[in-house]
């Protein structure tokens, strides 16, 4: 009898490949070309924690009196990945939430992290949309950001949980290892975006992956697989705009620099 995960796998294959054979990681040829990435990226990162504490709230008590809530084994596993996603070791060996990993190495690669930190200043101040307005994104970050949310205010933990496994971070690391090797020189570190790589690679790849499989399957096994196909199917999708958001823009800031040294070479 077939699974639900061997059943997403099949169902996601034509999508997933498309996203791995994208034509934005060709593109990342320079340190320029790696903040541009970063700087939309950044957001996927921020909203994939928000899903995560999404789900920890709906699968453990987190008020006070507490009360035994779920399934012990579902309280584990999502507890288990909220604890290395939340509070890591980083380069240093100091505790830091993936997300702040990331902060970081935009700031020692150059990347410009003023959108971001507005965002989650605004973010204090007004709803999720208002904030994403007044940040002014590019349509491929804003629209990435609130399908997520769409599917974090449906209350359907069952979908949250197979978006969380099948739809976010497992696809990117190893991609990027070699990118970074590429671009990164003696004038041009990366040491900490590298490290957070090597982590994701490490954990969400290998232990993480495991656990969200499983919470997956305890959650979803007797619910419409149809429908959470659907929803991943559209998960991956925002993903491969996003990429495509990334690589438009690439191409753009490549352009103009084409011009300027075109101009001054001229003048």
């Amino acid at each position: 009898m077939q699974n639900l995960h061997n059943y997403l796998q099949e169902k996601t294959f034509s999508i997933k490949q498309s996203i791995l054979s994208h034509p934005l990681y060709t593109h990342i040829q320079s340190a320029e070309d790696l903040k541009t990435f970063m700087e939309f990226h950044v957001f996927a990162v921020w909203d994939f924690m928000s899903l995560l504490k999404t789900l920890q709230k709906n699968l453990t008590c987190v008020d006070v009196p507490w009360l035994p809530k779920g399934s012990a084994e579902t309280r584990y596993l999502i507890n288990e990945i909220v604890t290395g996603e939340e509070s890591d070791l980083n380069l240093y060996g100091k505790r830091q939430s993936h997300f702040e990993m990331y902060l970081d190495a935009m700031e020692q690669v150059g990347a410009n992290t003023k959108p971001i930190q507005q965002f989650l200043a605004y973010l204090q101040i007004y709803s999720l949309r208002e904030a994403l307005q007044k940040t002014s994104l590019h349509p491929a970050i804003e629209n990435f950001v609130k399908f997520t949310f769409e599917i974090i205010e449906s209350e359907k933990t069952c979908l949250q949980a197979a978006i969380f496994t099948y739809g976010r971070e497992d696809l990117i690391p190893e991609m990027f290892m070699a990118i970074v090797e590429d671009i990164q020189t003696p004038e041009n570190s990366l040491e900490l975006f590298t490290y957070y790589l090597h982590r994701h690679i490490e954990i969400d790849g290998g232990h993480h992956s495991h656990l969200a499989i499983n919470m997956t399957e305890h959650l979803c096994q007797n619910e419409n697989w149809v429908e959470i196909e659907k929803h991943v199917v559209e998960a991956l999708r925002k993903r491969a705009e996003l990429w495509a958001g990334i690589l438009e823009t690439i191409k753009t800031n490549n352009r103009e620099l084409l011009r300027n040294l075109t101009n001054s070479s001229n003048s």
